[in-house]
């Protein structure tokens, strides 16, 4: 029985899964947007809004939480100096997924996950 257990196993081991999701997250702030199966979004959007969250409260200890997350040090520098300007307004829900129908292989339900930020 899974009672109170978070998150999808996506068939994969616990260790595959981590670094699948910290590759993610680090694609999606270096890019602004990916392209991912709907599972895969759902739950990697868990992931950003919590490394937006930590880039929000901007301190120290937040910095090195987010690093042990993201290991591409631009990616962390470039999330930590824009966060307040490109979610500062915002309290939360800071990605999209838009649907983009299926793919042709094994007709898995395919997404695009993308940052959605206040600036103009």
């Amino acid at each position: 029985m899974r009672h109170r257990k978070s998150g999808a196993k996506l068939n994969r081991t616990s260790s595959h899964r981590k670094a699948m999701f910290r590759n993610m997250v680090t694609s999606l702030f270096k890019h602004s947007r990916i392209k991912t199966t709907e599972a895969k979004a759902k739950e990697l959007r868990k992931l950003a809004d919590k490394m937006v969250t930590l880039a929000k409260r901007g301190d120290l200890h937040a910095r090195r939480q987010a690093f042990a997350v993201i290991r591409e040090k631009e990616v962390v520098h470039q999330l930590f100096n824009d966060a307040d300007s490109k979610f500062g307004s915002r309290q939360g829900g800071y990605t999209r997924i838009i649907k983009l129908g299926l793919r042709s292989g094994d007709a898995a339900p395919m997404t695009m996950i993308e940052l959605i930020c206040d600036e103009a």
